[in-house]
């Protein structure tokens, strides 16, 4: 029997490549630059899993060019993303169970962003809950982060905690690959690592896990912090102690060639003593966390709450409003089936915390529904609304949010 060893250069099995296109297949994606689709290679399967497993298992695999594509932020401008070619990610994929294998039980206990059993609202409620005792925050934005990180930096922080050659070998060539800008131009890779790549989160967490987790634990330990990928939120009990933070971690941040944004990293004074003036909230993972009035006892107290944030109120308005529910020439029922998806996902991330806060964006809905019926059935507004009222009183499960914000 010949030993698996003696025959190829790297220790990558045909289950482990077949695993990793199983898991990158149920998360779908697009295509990348060679335009191979999921229907393509689900005909082709065997063929292009096998080629991929003897070029990945041989060290002779190169990694294609990312392809460069635009996405609009909730605050303005684009975010860019570099998307792999599919093969492409079920390799990443091959090389980031193993590598999270290692790393992840290493992974500081604050650290929430692409982890396995931890959420956004997991760091959401741990941010909230270290208010109560914290009067004040520091909200850091590190200004293109994932475009910026230092590639010799990076792979020194992957090679301290895995010195597995083959690890290293294919994360340097995915680092390397370069990107094809939407106008066909291909742009080589200095610095960073796409989003949008099946590795890319973790890799970013191992570097932050150098840069700032550990930093923190060894030199301010008395501080507790929430970090989700590039977003921190870290917590002072005075002014002196946030201003001292600020400039300690912007120092910090600028050894390790990563820059703070000026006007987005801040601040903030949730209910504490300043001689400054500075916000009474800050904006975390889609929610705002600041100060609400509690009346108990005779006494009302500013205890810090999680609401929406108007940000991303506006972002769901605005994508309603895309929907043009009043144009389709469709009954009530089928725009139900449609949009009730979306309402769904909007609604078990929103509402964790206070369901309430989202009646604004529910009676948006309700009155763009109501111009579906003035439209469609040639109502006046009187009419409409009977109409609707009566559709609910009959099906008050049709629409997601009926169950929350009725007609």
């Amino acid at each position: 029997m010949i030993d698996y060893y003696e025959t190829k250069s790297q220790p990558i099995t045909k289950i482990m490549v077949w695993q990793a296109y199983k898991e990158v297949k149920s998360n779908a994606g697009s295509e990348g630059i060679d335009k191979m689709s999921w229907e393509y290679l689900a005909k082709n399967q065997s063929t292009e899993l096998y080629k991929l497993w003897n070029r990945l298992s041989s060290g002779s695999y190169y990694p294609k060019a990312v392809k460069q594509v635009s996405i609009p932020k909730k605050d303005g401008g684009v975010r860019n993303l570099g998307i792999p070619t599919i093969l492409d990610r079920i390799a990443q994929q091959v090389v980031r169970v193993h590598l999270e294998r290692i790393v992840e039980p290493l992974f500081h206990a604050s650290s929430y962003g692409y982890r396995p059993k931890r959420s956004c609202h997991d760091a959401v409620k741990q941010a909230n809950t270290n208010s109560f005792d914290h009067d004040f925050a520091i909200d850091l934005d590190i200004k293109g982060f994932f475009d910026t990180i230092d590639h010799e930096l990076l792979l020194k922080a992957v090679r301290h905690y895995c010195p597995d050659k083959w690890i290293l070998m294919y994360v340097e060539r995915w680092l390397q690959a370069g990107v094809i800008q939407q106008d066909g131009e291909f742009i080589p890779s200095v610095t960073g690592t796409p989003q949008g790549g099946v590795i890319s989160p973790l890799l970013a967490n191992i570097f932050l896990h150098i840069v700032f987790d550990k930093w923190m634990d060894k030199h301010h330990p008395e501080k507790p912090f929430e970090r989700y990928a590039d977003d921190i939120v870290v917590h002072c009990k005075t002014e002196r102690q946030a201003q001292f933070m600020l400039i300690q971690i912007r120092q910090r941040m600028e050894a390790c060639k990563l820059i703070l944004h000026a006007e987005k990293s801040k601040i903030v004074n949730l209910r504490g003593f300043s001689t400054k003036k500075y916000p009474k909230g800050f904006d975390f993972l889609g929610f705002t966390i600041r100060p609400r009035a509690y009346t108990g006892k005779g006494k009302t107290k500013a205890m810090p709450g999680i609401f929406v944030s108007q940000k991303s109120k506006t972002s769901i308005m605005q994508k309603i409003k895309k929907m043009n529910i009043h144009k389709r020439r469709k009954t009530l029922e089928e725009i139900a089936r449609e949009i009730n998806p979306v309402i769904r996902g909007i609604i078990n991330y929103y509402h964790k915390f206070w369901e309430y806060d989202m009646r604004l964006v529910w009676n948006q809905l309700n009155t763009r529904l109501l111009k579906w019926v003035k439209w469609e059935k040639d109502l006046y507004k009187k009419s409409s609304v009977k109409y609707l009222k009566t559709k609910y009183k009959e099906q008050p499960n049709l629409f997601a949010h009926w169950l929350l914000v009725h007609p």
